[in-house]
């Protein structure tokens, strides 16, 4: 990788609130499903749905970020020193 090149995932999430439980539930296309137990109240859902990628990711709750979408079920989150490819097998391993 050149140096000064930063790897950034960016992926569309179609996200299900008040869910039974929280889990990803695979790709529609381009677009991953999850749900989370969280209310869509004060953010709550949306942070949910980062530490759910996050842990499913293996990364630092720190390196996803929701970057579109904070009243919408789908959002646009950016995951920090990944590729999109990448996001996408380890995704696929769990769903």
């Amino acid at each position: 990788m050149a140096e000064g090149v930063a790897l950034v995932a960016r992926i569309s999430v179609r996200l299900t609130p008040r869910a039974g439980r929280s889990a990803i539930d695979g790709w529609d296309g381009d677009v991953l499903r999850a749900r989370v137990a969280a209310p869509p109240v004060d953010g709550k859902a949306n942070d949910a749905l980062l530490r759910l990628l996050a842990k499913a990711l293996g990364v630092a709750p720190s390196r996803v970020t929701l970057v579109s979408g904070a009243q919408s079920r789908v959002k646009i989150v950016e995951v920090d020193g990944m590729t999109a490819d990448v996001v996408r097998r380890a995704l696929d391993a769990i769903a």
